[in-house]
């Protein structure tokens, strides 16, 4: 199986620090951000795992390996963009927010292409 290493560390600490901003969330955050860190981290800690599984894709595609930057990208700058808003009061990330989500929705359609391409081009 080939991996790709720096995808998966990439993915691995992205998934830690998803559970961070949970605990936090559950735990620190007053009410108001409760729902911002809660949210950033689910989407964060989805989109940690599936750029994990794009790491370890058997056929291990530039496809594959695009999705799960893709997908690990998007949902960091996502989670931090929500993160920023509720702990820094900075409204200004309301508008970076979409960026990561339009990143993790992409990183699904790359995965979409991969699946459907022949093996032989997925390289």
């Amino acid at each position: 199986m080939n991996v790709n290493r720096k995808l998966a560390v990439f993915a691995t600490l992205n998934g830690a620090l998803a559970v961070a901003g949970g605990a936090f969330a559950a735990h620190g955050a007053a009410p108001a951000v409760k729902t911002l860190l809660q949210t950033g981290a689910q989407y964060q800690m989805v989109h940690a795992l599936l750029a994990l599984v794009c790491a370890l894709w058997p056929s291990g595609s530039r496809l594959t390996g695009a999705a799960g930057w893709l997908s690990a990208s998007g949902g960091l700058i996502f989670a931090g963009a929500l993160a920023t808003i509720g702990l820094l009061d900075i409204s200004a990330m309301g508008a970076v927010a979409p960026i990561g989500g339009v990143l993790m929705i992409s990183a699904w359609l790359v995965i979409v292409l991969a699946v459907l391409r022949p093996p032989s081009l997925n390289d």
